[in-house]
């Protein structure tokens, strides 16, 4: 970096987002103050021995993460990220060793009175490290041997944090496929994994001995349709074969490997059985809530539902049901926006990179940062199950918050230096 470029390195940085940023993590600090506020028993609001005094010390620590990561060179993410990939792995490994499981996963390392969360750690490691394999092809990846090794820098983390188990976290890495789509992935993959999703729900849904014969019919009309063609056919007849090999995977791997508990979430969300005072608790009491905030909300530690601790994990997975109840419609269309534009502006950023390596990145931030939005929001009004994973910069937590920062923070570092970063 050269010193006319250090010497403007602020006003290159985009300020946009630093304070969508700020704001969100003001909106968490809030928010999760207020999910465990009692008038009979408030400590104070910086009382830094609650879940908000700390929370705060997080925010202000992720601050300084974030303007240090934007003193670093650019270049220092791309070369490095084999050896911050590995570290990651590395973590992920040692959590299965030593880490100290809660609530059923063994996810975390405890460090004194603070507990790190690896798998946190590994999305922006992945990330780094897609970019700089994806960024290597020029101008597009589409053969099998780099889709395969792309593909494997996925798996990895991924299947090191099912084994925690933690299905949630897991689950995000998919989002990865995304990045890939934008640099060259055709979209039969998309198709596939679209496929994929609606085989799932089917087999729930319809007896095996209908959803079979469906398949094969379908198969064999596409068979028929490009019999001509020995290629197509084939790849019909194999297409054909695994969705019916799938549905037997899905049946195996719901009854073997997930546990009672998430067994249960997916029926709920299916309409196959309703637990209200079970896992289905949970949900049912956030709809509640939201829907009681109404218009404006019932404002600020008013919330009914959130005094009297109605909703579980409140500061945590369940925070947006604390937004909509002392917020109301209002506040929760305040925080969709913010993230919106968020998306949008990373985006908007990574497409004008004169870099494949930092579009590459650009587009692993607002990937996962979609994911998180989508699905967190999507469990607390029900329209997805709960798997568990936090509201970005809102939902309380040192390792999320962290790990959203450093996120994306190097991005903004990327884009702060595309007009030297080749």
């Amino acid at each position: 970096m050269s010193y006319n470029q250090g010497n403007r390195f602020f006003f290159n940085v985009d300020w946009v987002a630093i304070l969508i940023y700020i704001a969100l993590c003001s909106i968490g600090f809030v928010n999760i103050y207020a999910s465990i506020f009692t008038a009979t028993d408030d400590p104070g609001i910086f009382n830094f021995s609650t879940n908000y005094g700390k929370q705060l010390i997080f925010i202000i620590s992720g601050l300084l993460i974030g303007f240090s990561i934007l003193l670093l060179d650019a270049k220092f993410f791309s070369i490095f990220s084999p050896i911050i990939y590995g570290v990651t792995l590395l973590l992920l490994v040692v959590v299965l060793l030593i880490g100290r499981n809660v609530g059923g996963n063994q996810a975390w390392i405890a460090l004194g009175s603070f507990r790190l969360q690896p798998s946190e750690l590994a999305k922006f490691g992945t990330a780094l490290l897609l970019a700089r394999y994806v960024s290597t092809f020029n101008p597009k990846f589409s053969d099998f041997k780099s889709i395969f090794f792309a593909g494997l820098i996925i798996l990895l983390p991924l299947i090191l944090i099912l084994l925690q188990p933690d299905a949630g976290s897991a689950l995000v890495f998919l989002s990865f496929m995304f990045p890939l789509y934008r640099e060259g992935l055709s979209g039969y993959f998309l198709l596939i994994f679209l496929g994929m999703i609606v085989l799932f729900v089917a087999d729930f849904l319809v007896p095996m001995n209908v959803l079979i014969p469906i398949i094969l019919v379908v198969g064999s009309l596409f068979v028929y349709t490009y019999r001509r063609k020995q290629k197509a056919m084939f790849s019909a007849i194999i297409v054909t074969v695994v969705a019916i090999a799938y549905l037997f995977v899905v049946k195996l791997a719901y009854e073997k490997v997930l546990k009672q508990h998430q067994r249960t979430r997916i029926e709920i969300m299916l309409g196959l059985k309703t637990d209200p005072k079970g896992v289905g608790y949970n949900v049912i009491q956030s709809k509640i809530a939201i829907g009681s905030g109404q218009l404006t909300g019932r404002g600020f530690t008013q919330g009914t539902q959130t005094k009297y601790g109605y909703v579980p994990e409140q500061s945590t997975d369940f925070i947006f049901s604390t937004i909509g109840e002392e917020w109301g419609f209002a506040g929760c269309f305040v925080v969709i926006g913010l993230f919106t534009f968020l998306l949008l502006r990373i985006i908007n950023l990574a497409e004008r990179q004169r870099s494949s390596f930092s579009r590459v990145y650009g587009y692993c931030v607002a990937s996962i940062l979609f994911f998180h939005v989508f699905i967190n929001i999507g469990m607390t009004i029900g329209i997805v199950p709960v798997i568990g994973i936090p509201l970005p910069f809102i939902s309380y937590g040192g390792s999320s918050l962290w790990s959203f920062t450093v996120l994306l923070f190097i991005f903004l570092k990327l884009d702060a230096n595309r007009m030297g970063f080749i």
